[in-house]
């Protein structure tokens, strides 16, 4: 768990840092750091993508996780939790939008720093060998998307320190039972689609398109099951190919 606390913290210490940065930005500027951010988010996002190893996994995962995740309203839901942290936290604004990018600053920078394979394969490596070499990596890289994220969003993105405290600790103690199950597939797999999801991100700073991102949250547990079942689905129906 030594390598999240310092992930936790690199998160904490970049957020201070962009939100000192963006009390002192001009508003000609703040527009610089939106485009900037949404670019470098989409690059991490494609390349991310990129990593699959079936485009088919990644369509079906895509569009029956976003229809599981409207069904729900699971942004509505981690918007709220964002909402509930801010409120815990003591911080009172004067404005619904001051509170929605709280809540947003939350969800997206949850997703950016919980959704590569660098989190899972950095985890189970910490849990399994000891080996905390790429989370510390990852803790830098983290730091500095989170002196971006908190220009934009404010100080919503520290909040997701807790969601990597949670879900990196997870696979840091269960690594060594998950690592099997998911393989390397699965794990790719989970990466890509987490790479869709950053694209969402990207798009929606660069006002290209908004999408509820939060929506599509269940891809990521079933892209790895479609690619744990596809070799089966495969013995049963040599014609598909997954």
């Amino acid at each position: 768990m030594f390598a999240t606390y310092i992930n936790c913290l690199t998160v904490i210490l970049g957020s201070l840092v962009g939100l000192f940065l963006k009390n002192r930005l001009k508003n000609s500027y703040k527009e610089v750091v939106f485009t900037s951010s949404g670019l470098i988010t989409l690059v991490i996002g494609i390349s991310m993508a990129m990593q699959t190893g079936s485009f088919l996994i990644l369509i079906f995962s895509t569009v029956l996780g976003g229809f599981v995740g409207y069904a729900l309203s699971i942004e509505d839901g981690v918007l709220s939790l964002g909402t509930w942290i801010e409120s815990k936290l003591g911080k009172k604004h004067d404005s619904e939008q001051a509170a929605k990018n709280f809540a947003l600053g939350f969800l997206n920078a949850s997703l950016l720093f919980c959704s590569g394979a660098m989190t899972v394969v950095g985890s189970i490596q910490a849990g399994t060998t000891g080996d905390y070499q790429l989370l510390l990596v990852k803790s830098v890289m983290d730091g500095c998307m989170a002196i971006i994220f908190s220009a934009v969003y404010g100080p919503g993105v520290m909040a997701s320190a807790l969601v990597i405290l949670v879900y990196q600790g997870f696979f840091t103690l269960a690594g060594g039972f998950i690592s099997p199950i998911l393989g390397e597939s699965g794990i790719n797999e989970l990466s890509a689609v987490g790479g869709v999801l950053l694209m969402m991100i990207g798009l929606g700073l660069l006002d290209i398109r908004k999408s509820k991102t939060g929506n599509f949250l269940p891809a990521m547990l079933i892209a790895p099951a479609l690619a744990i079942l596809s070799p089966y689905v495969m013995m049963l129906f040599p014609s598909v190919c997954l």
